[in-house]
This record gives C-alpha cells, sequence and structure tokens, in this order.
C-alpha cells in the first residue's frame, strides 16, 4: 500500500511538472500577459438554477472570446482549462474560490485569473460578478459586477470583459476592437447563447452529437454567430 502511494504521488508530480515545463515554454515563446477565466458558479435559485446550469461553461467560453480580441493579451483556451481540471480531480461544476483559482493560474502559467458566478431576480434581469487575483501573490486585484437583462446576456458579457481588461490593467484593447465587438454582442438573442452553452456542456459530457445538434440549432437562431462555428468545426475535425 505504501509503494502505491508513493507511486501515485510520483505520477502526480510528474503532471505538476509536466505543465510547469510547458507553462515555461509558452512563457519563453510569448511575453504577451497570460489570463485564465474558470468556470463561472451558477447563482440562480429554483427551477433557474437548473435550466440556466449550462452557462457556468457557457459564460466562461464567452468572457473568453471576449478578452481574447486583445491582440495584446495571452487567454488560456477552454478546452485547456477542462483538460486540467479533469487531471488534477477538480470539478468545473462545483463553486470556485480564490484558492482554487489561484492553484490553477499556477498549474496554467496564467497571471491572472478570473471567477465569479451570475445570480437572476426571476424577473428577467442577471448579475454577473467577477473578480481578477494575481496569481503571483494570491491577491484580489480587482472586483467587477455588471447586471442588465438577461436577454442581453452578450452584451454584459461584453461589458465585463472591457471592465476587466481595464481594472487588472492589462494593455488597452483597440478602440476599433472594442466597438465592433460591443455592436455584435448587442445582436446575439438570449436563446443563441443559451444553446451555445447547452452544446459545451454536451461536449463536457462526452456527448458530442448531442453537442453538434445544439451547435446547429444555435446558429440557425443567429447564422453569423463565430463561437458556434468555431466549436462546430473543431468537434468535427476531432480537435
Amino acid at each position: 500500500m505504501k509503494q502505491l502511494s508513493a507511486a501515485l504521488a510520483a505520477g502526480a508530480m510528474m503532471v505538476l511538472a509536466g505543465h510547469t515545463i510547458a507553462a515555461q515554454q509558452q512563457d519563453s515563446a510569448d511575453v504577451r500577459p497570460t489570463v485564465a477565466v474558470m468556470y463561472f458558479n451558477d447563482g440562480a435559485i429554483g427551477k433557474a438554477h437548473e435550466d440556466l446550469a449550462p452557462l457556468s461553461g457557457g459564460i466562461s467560453d464567452l468572457l473568453i472570446t471576449e478578452l481574447s480580441a486583445n491582440p495584446k493579451i495571452r487567454v488560456v483556451e477552454r478546452d485547456n482549462l477542462k483538460k486540467l481540471m479533469d487531471e488534477q480531480n477538480l470539478s468545473t461544476g462545483g463553486r470556485v474560490d480564490q484558492e482554487t483559482a489561484v492553484k490553477v493560474g499556477k498549474l496554467l502559467g496564467a497571471h491572472h485569473m478570473i471567477f465569479g458566478g451570475f445570480v437572476t431576480d426571476g424577473r428577467g434581469t442577471m448579475r454577473l460578478d467577477a473578480r481578477a487575483v494575481n496569481v503571483e501573490t494570491s491577491a484580489i486585484e480587482h472586483v467587477e459586477t455588471v447586471s442588465g437583462k438577461q436577454d442581453d446576456l452578450m452584451a454584459l458579457i461584453d461589458q465585463l470583459a472591457t471592465k476587466l481588461n481595464s481594472g487588472m490593467n492589462l494593455p488597452e484593447i483597440p478602440k476599433p476592437v472594442r466597438e465592433a465587438s460591443a455592436a455584435q454582442a448587442k445582436r446575439v438573442p438570449f436563446e443563441t447563447a443559451m444553446l451555445y452553452s447547452r452544446a459545451l456542456a454536451a461536449k463536457d459530457a462526452g456527448k458530442n452529437d448531442e453537442a453538434v445538434e445544439l451547435l446547429q440549432r444555435s446558429l440557425a437562431s443567429f447564422p453569423e454567430y463565430a463561437p458556434a462555428q468555431r466549436e462546430l468545426a473543431k468537434i468535427k475535425s476531432g480537435t
């Protein structure tokens, strides 16, 4: 039993060492500030908690997409975060706290980690709360909240990304990029983002056929929706 425990411990150390080396290699090749976004905590209550559960991963992914519009920073892809969480036996569905964010950030080689949650009032209003933690110091560096109509979810995520980028003192998002992103976000229906979020949840559960069907429905509701186009291409190519 002691030999087994020692072997498991050694294996865990090798995984950690592998991620550290990979992070160091990435840092040496790319000196931009690195940001990662944890799954958001589902703070809705009652039936809404179950109905909106897919937004935990969906909001994270969509916030990643918005932040990635800034060419002066590097943002960790959701798939890479999910893979690491699985390797470390950390649930993406559990509540994320500051300590977990710092731990994951160090494994990813990220400089800044964003975590938070969403709540609804049952009358069509949604609030997104986010905290940014400096991985090196383990301290909260910025807290941000946006709220508005649930139907305007994409616009809320766009606002949150802009405020977080500024609050973390990251390089400024180019004005044309920021304006184009804000204009696009206002056009995306809530149904489109919700179907997309459900598709990500299905993909996480290994249900790729269901994910494809949901992504196709998302695109049917808004054919220009780039996140759904991207995910559909990734699933079909097996990446």
